[in-house]
């Protein structure tokens, strides 16, 4: 695997806490700008510029994508971000509950993404795609990092934990209780030793931000191409990324919500879903998965726990085994006549770092009708299915804690 070193665009120190924002994708632009409102150094002006325009505003227009290009380089302007003089890999510390996970932040190669050496789980929806490479392709930055993942190297271990053992440049607790620091590494030696590690693993693999992941390789490839005078070494041949090792990492449950049962009444549906699983009602009792082919479904103010029936899935297929397989092939599809998850409106996906408080909130208030609560995928299931060139449906996997967006920025002009 090619990984490089780069001159990241970062925050002044005094100003980093200020400047982090969570990623774009885990907020709505209403919750955006509320969060951002008070902070006007907030990294969401950049991510989801469209915060920063009147609130009737098209958050896909063109507008929208030249606010947010404008919005960077006024913190560029102002002394709030500025260059670093050479090339530099970063190393990222997220702590979480007392669990600490540590990444090493470095530009991934284009051709390692379109040559499937960097290795997808999942399909992407078409317009989340599209926004992604606007963004892009109209500030010319990599605004945020994606998330991946290689199966850990000891040797990498004991070179991070040694460039830990120094001060870290940022350190600081956000507001959701998360430890976030940050090494920038100069050290030509360690540069070297790190991106030579990396060249030995035959792949690395996409954890979170697939949307993303595409857009910075398919902007970069489409540049490339229309560049005449293409040799190689452009920033544009690389996206930003943070790489973490395997076993540091945890899988948390992503969750469907749907807005309507498809014309049919609670009484029908439920006699369609017993067809399938053995439903069981809790009624008030929160039915979150304990184990695999168990599902929680909220329903009309009351959750029941869903038990596969033998012969629903099978066990001995990646992506079959999976309870997201299993609720497409049996309730999604058949029931409810969803058929694709990537560009259907009627289905909605919330991560489980929101509680099975969310879900009820979202069916109570009627905005839908129905939510099924997952039990989560394993990083092993991960990378088997990705190694074997399978796709699994789209929103399975949620990690936590969430990467800071805004901490190092990767320009795509050299």
């Amino acid at each position: 695997m090619k990984i490089t070193a780069f001159k990241g665009l970062r925050p002044v120190k005094e100003k980093v806490e200020k400047i982090a924002s969570r990623p774009y994708d885990v907020l709505n632009s209403e919750e955006a700008r509320e969060e951002a409102k008070d902070n006007p150094d907030s990294f969401l002006n950049v991510v989801k510029p469209e915060i920063t325009l009147p609130m009737d505003i098209d958050p896909y227009s063109a507008q929208v994508y030249q606010a947010g290009k404008k919005n960077f380089e006024q913190l560029l302007e102002q002394g709030t971000f500025f260059k670093d003089e050479k090339d530099c890999l970063y190393i990222y510390e997220l702590v979480m509950d007392g669990r600490s996970q540590t990444g090493i932040v470095a530009c991934a190669a284009v051709e390692d993404y379109l040559n499937d050496h960097i290795k997808k789980h999942e399909l992407t929806r078409p317009d989340k795609e599209a926004d992604r490479k606007n963004h892009v392709r109209v500030s010319m930055i990599n605004a945020e990092p994606v998330f991946f993942a290689y199966k850990a190297v000891e040797k990498l271990d004991c070179i991070v934990e040694q460039i830990k053992s120094d001060d870290a440049e940022y350190s600081f607790i956000a507001d959701d209780g998360v430890e976030h620091k940050l090494w920038v590494v100069k050290d030509d030696k360690l540069k070297n030793d790190i991106v030579n590690e990396f060249e030995k693993m035959p792949a690395t693999y996409v954890a979170d931000g697939h949307h993303r992941t595409a857009a910075a390789a398919l902007v970069g490839n489409e540049l490339k191409n229309e560049n005449p005078t293409h040799v190689g070494s452009e920033e544009y041949n690389y996206f930003l990324a943070v790489h973490f090792p395997d076993n540091q990492l945890e899988i948390i449950d992503y969750n469907r919500v749907v807005k309507d049962l498809n014309g049919l009444d609670v009484e029908s549906f439920l006699e369609a879903v017993s067809a399938s699983f053995e439903v069981q009602k809790t009624g008030e009792q929160v039915s979150k998965p304990a184990y695999l082919h168990e599902i929680g479904m909220y329903l009309q103010g009351d959750w029941y726990s869903l038990t596969a029936n033998v012969g629903t899935y099978d066990d001995n297929d990646p992506i079959g085994v999976l309870d997201v397989t299993i609720l497409s092939n049996q309730i999604l599809e058949p029931i409810l006549n969803i058929h694709d998850l990537r560009t259907d409106k009627r289905i909605e996906f919330i991560g489980g770092i929101r509680g099975m408080e969310e879900l009820e909130r979202r069916v109570d208030s009627g905005e839908m009708a129905v939510a099924f609560a997952m039990y989560p995928v394993s990083m092993k299931q991960l990378m088997d299915i990705a190694d074997g060139g399978l796709i699994m449906p789209p929103k399975v996997t949620w990690f936590e804690p969430k990467l800071r967006s805004g901490l190092v920025v990767h320009s795509l002009e050299n």
